[in-house]
Formats: structure tokens, sequence, C-alpha cells
């Protein structure tokens, strides 16, 4: 019988990653706030040098791998012999059995939208085109709003600090993993590590995001097999097109109990409550509460 994997949640209560820093506010009076951590991390695949990315410095090494799983430079049938890890040098090596080798790759290097701005490389585009999606993974609206719920209200960094994106895999309503990062590919990059370090599939997943549903986010989520992004935030042309040219149901704006869906509605099974429109008072986001931190 295969081991439970224990859930990656949130750990806002982690020193390491926020500092107490003093200033004054509107009325010049003191205060003292949590801001989060941000430092270098860069990313070796054998000897050579792919990348350094700016993060929030938890779990490197899921970092680590699920960027080279991202970007086509870990593949799925490589076999990982160490990753070694440096945090005072701000260095993850990831070891392989094969032999490797992305100077020509690297040259093509594509700067990604949003903040804490990310890196693609060439031909990650590509490989899209050969992934199939779960066509039988469904998704019922009730299910979604209760995770939507679950996710706001959850104790997180954003929370605590704001400044900060997070991402949620998800199988129906249940958190699998909830990891934070100063950008969102980072996020994405570390649920992507840990999958691949797990042995988790993403054909009957859910990938939650709380930033835009770009290009690059939907590239990301197919290419970890998953069938179902979904964001509270809006969407750009591109990522929706790229939705609906790899199949994935692209959910956006999902906030309280108001969602909007611009590709693979095929998969949705509408069977929410019509009659309860008012936003949740208890959910962060909420009109009724106001905004959460940024």
């Amino acid at each position: 019988m295969k081991t439970p994997i224990d859930p990656l949640l949130p750990t806002p209560d982690k020193s390491l990653l926020l500092r107490m820093v003093e200033g004054r506010d509107e009325n010049n009076q003191p205060v003292t706030i949590p801001v989060v951590t941000e430092k270098p991390l860069t990313i070796y695949l054998n000897r050579q040098e792919i990348v350094t990315a700016m993060t929030l410095g938890d779990y490197p090494d899921y970092l680590a791998v699920g960027f080279l799983r991202n970007q086509n430079m870990l593949k799925d049938d490589d076999v990982i012999t160490g990753i070694d890890v440096d945090e005072e040098l701000g260095v993850a090596v990831v070891r392989t059995e094969r032999t490797t080798n992305y100077e020509e790759k690297l040259q093509k290097k594509i700067q990604t939208s949003g903040c804490a701005q990310g890196t693609v490389y060439g031909d990650m585009m590509e490989q899209i085109d050969n992934i199939s999606l779960n066509k039988n993974t469904l998704l019922r609206t009730s299910t979604m709003l209760s995770l939507i719920k679950a996710i706001n209200t959850m104790p997180s960094l954003y929370l605590s600090a704001g400044a900060i994106h997070g991402c949620v895999l998800a199988k129906d309503n249940e958190i699998l993993a909830y990891v934070e990062d100063v950008g969102r590919h980072n996020a994405v990059d570390k649920i992507a590590g840990w999958m691949r370090m797990n042995g988790i599939n993403g054909d009957d997943k859910l990938f939650y995001t709380t930033g835009r549903l770009t290009s690059e986010m939907v590239i990301k989520t197919v290419q970890m097999r998953i069938p179902v992004l979904m964001s509270r935030s809006g969407f750009t042309q591109s990522g929706v097109d790229m939705a609906r040219q790899t199949g994935l149901t692209l959910i956006g704006r999902a906030r309280g109990k108001r969602f909007t869906a611009l590709s693979g509605l095929e998969r949705i099974i509408d069977d929410h409550d019509k009659t309860a429109t008012r936003d949740d008072p208890d959910d962060p986001l909420s009109p009724q509460r106001g905004r959460r931190p940024s």
C-alpha cells in the first residue's frame, strides 16, 4: 500500500520567511509590521547554471526541480541522483543520471509578465502540443466554491504580510498543496517540484493561483497535466487562446460565489445554489469585508 503524502501547507508563523520592520503610519504613529523575505536562488542542472530566481526562500529543492521540469530540461524519465542546496550561497544543484547540456536553449530566453519577473526558455511553448489533458475530470461548481472559501480563509503569509502570491493543488475540494512566493511563477514551480518528487499525477487535479491567468500560467498547468486552472484574478487574451488550444478548463474572477469560465466548459457541472447570490461575509475577499493586504 502506498504511504499517504502529507499536504504541503503555508507556514505563516515561520520566522525565517518574515521580518518585523518598524515605520510610521498615516497618523505619524510608530508601527511594526511583518514583511516577507526575498532572496536570490541560483539553479543548476548538473554542472550548468540555468537561472537565478528571486524567491521567498522556502522549499528551494521543490523550486529547482519544478522549474527544470516546467522548462522541459528535466524529463519525466530522468532519474534524479541528488539535490544539493546551499542556503548560505543561495544555490540549488539538481543532479541526474542523464548528461545534460542546454547551452543552445538558454539563448532563447523570454521574460514573463508580472511581479518578480520570471523566465521561460526556447521550446517550452512548443511542447504543449504533444500533451493531452484528461477529458474525464469534472468540476462541480459547488465543490469549486467550497474550495475557494477554504483557500481564502486558510492562514497564510499573504494574510499576515501581503506582497505575495499563492498557488494551490487540489483534488475535488481537498487541498493537497498550498505554497506561496513573491512571484506566481515560483509558487507554481514549487508545486510542480513537489509533485515530481512525490510521484503525484495531475490528471484528476485542479490548480488555483492568486495571479492573473496568463499564457505562462496556462503552459505550466498543462505541463503538469492538470486539466483545470482557476484564479481569483482575471485573464489575458493569450492565456485564454492557449487554454482553448490545449483543452484546459480556465476559470477566473472566482471570488465569493462568482466566477467566469472562458475555456473547457464541458468539464463544469453547474450544481451550486443560485439563490445564494451574496458574497460570503466570512470570506476575506468578499466586498463586504474589503480587500486583503497587497
